[in-house]
């Protein structure tokens, strides 16, 4: 990659030797300097010079195919700006003055060619190159520029102001868009270059100034500078950013405009930061802003986890669990809810639950195995849906177990359940089961709910859920027909159930899995 603060050089000698001796007699880069290319003769030095743009060309005199006076004459007719140093011996002085005509800086005789002569000559040259002046004055401004974010990016409050602030961003208001580059994985490094380019191409054509920065956490921001007037330039300026990065899982965040340059430390802290934080919650949007935050949900009280644990003592899991889905389902939908905070939560619901179900003599072996696997999952979820997966996954597998034991210990109990499952879509009620089995009506209701987590009521519209969930999952059926389809003839009835359960109206639940399933295709 080439440096545009240092002094870029070409070689062109027909002797591989002496390239060779001239690119280690000096720590080039040390001092100021970059060999940018070399050739072995002057037509083959013409083509990279177009290639390679140099400052300087240090080029002998004698070669095959073209010699080095005719490259000189040919180069400074079509490039004045470009500087050539001759090499020669004595006996070519004459070939060095007919070059000297056609503006040639300087020449070293080979003979006497050392370190110190070379430096000298090449930095009398640099000094005289005005263009080579001006990018490296800009390079030093935009350095200080970077450094001075730096710094405030990393938790300065103010610094020093020495100008170069006021050059750099000559409008009145400022933006900071960022994104965290810990979301495109072990190809983070790949997708900064890739923003940098995005963001140069479609800031060409603004009357905007910018400058990129990159945090030690990863956070790849852009600090952009703009008349006020330009806000609704900055807001597509996103959203443009934003959905040309849709595949890579980039979530967005725009800060409110600000006027102080010292503020940008205290902005990302307090906005970017944040909005980064929320998406966790917010997978499905690509931009936040602080002004356009959706309204927030109403915060979740404490989790019972005495009366849940109670619940599960009495074998009442039906109800322990629908609390638990139902809380979690709240916490989710809390996008300002700490993100280490939920998912400790979630963690720790699920030792206690394996603690408590064994003391229960429910063989509780699998759930011991698995629980580093959740532990691990919950960890490194991105969004909230993902842990809330994991938790119900959880509980799939324990409900799985609490159904074993009591089979084991009631094998009657899944004649009943074979019945439900394949009589719920039809109006069941407990009497009518009663008459199928021989059973009077009050008995059957306290057999089934002392052999079973769930009351008779409860298991049949889990049944009934569930199989809707599928429906809504994978079917086109209208959420009146799947009412229908599973069981219920009141439509109002059978979305109070499922919310209850789920946590979410039919609609909403179908929302979010075409959400999921988007974000995976």
């Amino acid at each position: 990659m080439t440096d545009t603060s240092l002094c870029r050089v070409v070689i062109v000698d027909d002797e591989i030797l002496i390239r060779q001796g001239i690119k280690h007699y000096l720590n080039w880069e040390q001092e100021g300097f970059q060999i940018v290319g070399e050739a072995s003769n002057g037509k083959e030095a013409l083509e990279l010079i177009e290639l390679t743009k140099p400052h300087i060309v240090l080029t002998d005199i004698v070669m095959p195919i073209m010699d080095g006076e005719e490259m000189t004459r040919i180069l400074k007719a079509s490039r004045p700006e470009i500087e050539v140093i001759v090499l020669s011996s004595f006996s070519e002085f004459h070939y060095v003055r007919s070059t000297f005509q056609s503006g040639v800086a300087d020449y070293i005789l080979k003979p006497k060619l050392d370190a110190q002569e070379l430096l000298a000559i090449l930095r009398k040259t640099a000094g005289r190159i005005p263009m080579l002046q001006l990018e490296r004055s800009n390079e030093r401004a935009a350095s200080s520029i970077e450094k001075k974010m730096e710094k405030l990016l990393s938790g300065f409050d103010t610094v020093e102001s020495d100008g170069t602030v006021q050059e750099a961003f000559p409008y009145d208001r400022y933006w900071l868009l960022g994104t965290d580059l810990r979301r495109a994985g072990q190809q983070s490094e790949g997708t900064a270059s890739m923003l940098q380019e995005l963001a140069v191409r479609l800031l060409k054509d603004h009357p905007i100034e910018y400058r990129i920065a990159v945090t030690e956490n990863q956070h790849w921001i852009l600090l952009l500078n703009a008349s006020i007037r330009t806000r609704a330039a900055i807001d597509k300026l996103a959203e443009a950013i934003a959905d040309s990065t849709i595949s890579f899982e980039l979530g967005w965040m725009l800060s409110r405009t600000f006027e102080d340059f010292n503020q940008l430390g205290e902005i990302y802290r307090g906005e970017l930061q944040k909005l980064l934080g929320y998406r966790f919650y917010l997978p499905a949007q690509h931009l936040l802003s602080m002004d356009q935050l959706p309204a927030a949900a109403k915060s979740v009280g404490p989790f019972q986890l005495n009366d849940f644990a109670d619940q599960l003592r009495r074998k009442q899991f039906g109800q322990a669990l629908d609390y638990l889905r139902e809380h979690v389902t709240a916490m989710s939908g809390d996008y300002r809810m700490d993100i280490f905070e939920f998912k400790s939560f979630l963690s720790n619901i699920i030792f206690n639950m394996i603690v408590l179900l064994g003391n229960m003599d429910i063989d509780v072996k699998s759930l011991e195995e698995h629980k580093y696997a959740y532990f691990k999952s919950i960890e490194e979820a991105k969004y909230a849906d993902d842990v809330v997966d994991q938790l119900n996954a959880f509980i799939g597998e324990a409900e799985e177990l609490i159904g074993a034991k009591d089979q084991t210990t009631n094998p009657n109990m899944q004649l009943l359940l074979d019945y439900i499952h394949t009589h719920f879509t039809e109006t069941l009620t407990l009497t009518e089961v009663a008459k199928v089995f021989h059973f009077n009506p009050s008995y059957l209701s306290t057999f089934f709910a002392s052999h079973n987590p769930e009351g008779f009521n409860e298991y049949l519209n889990k049944i009934r859920v569930e199989k809707a969930s599928e429906l809504l999952r994978d079917g086109e059926a209208s959420i009146s027909e799947i009412s229908g389809m599973v069981g219920y003839s009141d439509h109002s009835y059978f979305t109070k159930v499922f919310k209850k359960r789920t946590g979410l109206s039919p609609s909403q639940y179908r929302i979010q899995q075409l959400q999921r399933q988007q974000r995976k295709d």
